[in-house]
């Protein structure tokens, strides 16, 4: 679904990303772990030009999106659910979600959306009028989640989803990661929780410093010895 082709992205005078190829198979859980600065973040901006290219491709169901405004790449079918999840602190729960629509014109569509959002987090439904800035951080990523599920997306992609939750949280997070892919949904995950990414993870990529320097099916990787020491904690 999702090809990376050798891209390359400077940061100023900083080469973020230096020649990564990644590929994000239909209806797979991908996940890209590795250290702060190594880029991880980067590869996702640069799938969605909010930053640019200095060279490479990328490629999404075969077509060259590379370079496509960030507008176009959402109304194809990607969608970011951003580290921090940015959601809009002065609105209401419901008008979040209702942004995560804005590209679309199908009111009544729209609303069943809506529907089933509240159907999976109830906590959500029960929030419904709530100043979103107001929520706790669990409640917070939940509605960061609900509302990229808005837009319809085809590919997800999820920056550092659990950071900064509270241990059950973190569980609850990647258990709604692990239902959405059940239920058809490509997602592409970054994570520096990188033993629970890993373990629901079909496929991972390891990344250092601008580079890809391992992959391979999660539950291997997560087993490497050199993956164990670096990130996970192991000794």
């Amino acid at each position: 679904m999702l090809k990376i082709e050798d891209l390359q992205v400077y940061y100023g005078g900083i080469h973020a990303l230096k020649g990564i190829n990644l590929e994000v198979p239909e209806n797979k859980i991908v996940t890209l772990v590795g250290a702060n600065g190594a880029g991880k973040s980067t590869t996702l901006r640069a799938v969605c030009n909010i930053v640019p290219t200095a060279s490479g491709r990328v490629f999404f169901d075969g077509e060259n999106i590379t370079g496509k405004s960030t507008v176009d790449i959402t109304r194809k079918g990607i969608t970011l659910v951003p580290e921090g999840r940015r959601i809009f602190a002065n609105l209401t729960v419901h008008e979040n979600l209702l942004m995560g629509a804005f590209a679309r014109n199908d009111k009544q569509e729209i609303q069943n959306d809506i529907h089933k959002i509240f159907e999976r987090f109830p906590r959500l439904k029960e929030r419904e009028k709530q100043i979103a800035g107001t929520l706790s951080g669990g409640e917070q990523q939940m509605l960061a989640i609900g509302r990229a599920i808005m837009s319809r997306p085809r590919l997800l992609m999820m920056d550092e989803p659990s950071l900064g939750l509270a241990p059950l949280l973190v569980k609850e997070v990647f258990k709604i990661i692990r239902d959405i892919n059940d239920q058809g949904m490509t997602i592409l995950l970054i994570e520096q929780n990188a033993t629970a990414a890993l373990k629901i993870a079909d496929y991972g990529y390891v990344m250092e410093t601008g580079h890809i320097v391992l992959e391979g099916p999660g539950r291997e990787l997560a087993e490497k010895e050199e993956v164990k020491l670096a990130y996970l904690g192991k000794s």
